[in-house]
């Protein structure tokens, strides 16, 4: 069998415009979303008129059915510059929209997926609550079957692009019966009983929308039950395992930004009479980043392909999302090392990819969880 690490063509030229757009709209005013701690709406916006938040979904519903490999790229390649705005995209499709493309019925992938898949809209998902994260069954949010209406009561936290002017709604874990019986259901933006929270502050991904989510007997249709009922579970483990694929992609991305930060300030900052560059200290550290940032990127795009040809990649996704966001804190903190001074002030791009990285490694998984999900796979019968 031949092997080929080459990117097509066409994922090559996709490559080009999404690096355009970071680099010519995004990186201008990136640090100044971030400063504001204020998402950037047009920009999302100009995303969505690209067709980035129709990448994977089928053309029916306002996509463009490209491969997960595409995705990817787009992640890796805005992630580079802001990793805010990798972040609104990579929840934006994996968190947002993928359920409801996987597990909705057609009456509710036309309302609900199509103005996502189109870029006039986002979702959230909202699974982590106070007292669970990763422990997904100690769920307590609630919801209730009473005449033909769930009643829902309970919160969220930490719940991505659940309260910008584009969220149309979230997609909800909610125990519904013994078990306890997790299903998903859809919660429109502006229901009564539920309100969105007021905006964390955040050390990273500060240009990244974030609320909690409170459900004080909220109710909404049976029909917006998504997936069958007790299936929530099982389905949002699916939908996170492309997720951390992505995630992974964003940690690559970030990385490279460092690498490509790092290399440009040691060619142009001298120190003792030499470029930093041709100190062999520095440049050791250049190259065991750009390195790790390789094998990083190897490990992610292998497992985009395993999922592209429809091969189990549940161990895959979890490695390169565990090997890359660790990849990307060494790099970002390296990266700050070179910049000495220069790196620890908010003015430059490497101290903000810093504060960026370590949110890498606890979103989608904990680094602890991908070692659990790995070992797990590795002694399975």
């Amino acid at each position: 069998m031949q092997m080929n690490f080459a990117f097509a063509p066409e994922h090559e030229d996709f490559r080009k415009v999404v690096r355009s757009f970071a680099e010519d709209v995004i990186a201008p005013v990136a640090q100044s979303f971030d400063e504001r701690e204020e998402f950037p709406v047009d920009i999302v916006r100009q995303m969505g008129q690209m067709g980035l938040f129709g990448l994977p979904f089928p053309e029916r519903y306002g996509g463009s059915d490209a491969d997960f490999i595409t995705v990817c790229i787009a992640v890796e390649e805005l992630a580079r510059v802001d990793s805010s705005i990798a972040a609104t995209l990579e929840a934006g499709l994996g968190l947002g929209a993928m359920p409801v493309h996987l597990f909705g019925t057609e009456d509710q992938k036309q309302r609900w997926l199509a103005p996502l898949a189109r870029g006039e809209s986002l979702a959230a998902f909202g699974l982590t609550e106070p007292e669970a994260g990763s422990d997904s069954h100690g769920l307590r949010t609630r919801a209730v079957l009473q005449k033909g209406e769930w009643v829902i009561n309970g919160t969220k936290a930490f719940i991505t692009n659940s309260g910008t002017p584009l969220t149309l709604f979230a997609t909800i874990a909610a125990v519904t019966g013994d078990g306890p019986q997790i299903s998903n259901i859809i919660v429109p933006n502006g229901t009564p009983g539920f309100t969105v929270g007021g905006s964390y502050r955040k050390i990273g991904w500060r240009a990244s929308d974030t609320h909690e989510l409170i459900f004080d007997d909220c109710r909404v249709p049976e029909e917006n039950l998504l997936g069958e009922r007790g299936a929530g579970h099982r389905n949002f483990l699916a939908v996170l395992d492309g997720g951390r694929v992505a995630i992974g992609a964003l940690a690559v991305g970030l990385a490279q930004g460092c690498v490509d930060q790092s290399v440009a300030y040691a060619k142009e900052r001298k120190a003792f009479g030499r470029a930093l560059a041709e100190h062999q200290a520095v440049a050791f550290k250049l190259a065991d980043m750009a390195t790790q940032t390789e094998h990083a990127r190897l490990g992610v795009y292998r497992a985009a392909w395993m999922k592209d040809q429809g091969m189990p990649f549940k161990k895959e996704a979890s490695m390169a999302k565990l090997f890359a966001s660790e990849v990307a804190v060494t790099a970002a903190r390296e990266a700050v090392q070179i910049h000495g001074g220069y790196g620890y002030v908010s003015e430059s791009p490497v101290s903000r990819f810093y504060r960026d990285a370590k949110i890498l490694e606890i979103g989608e998984g904990t680094s602890e969880v991908q070692r659990m999900v790995i070992a797990r796979e590795l002694l399975r019968p």
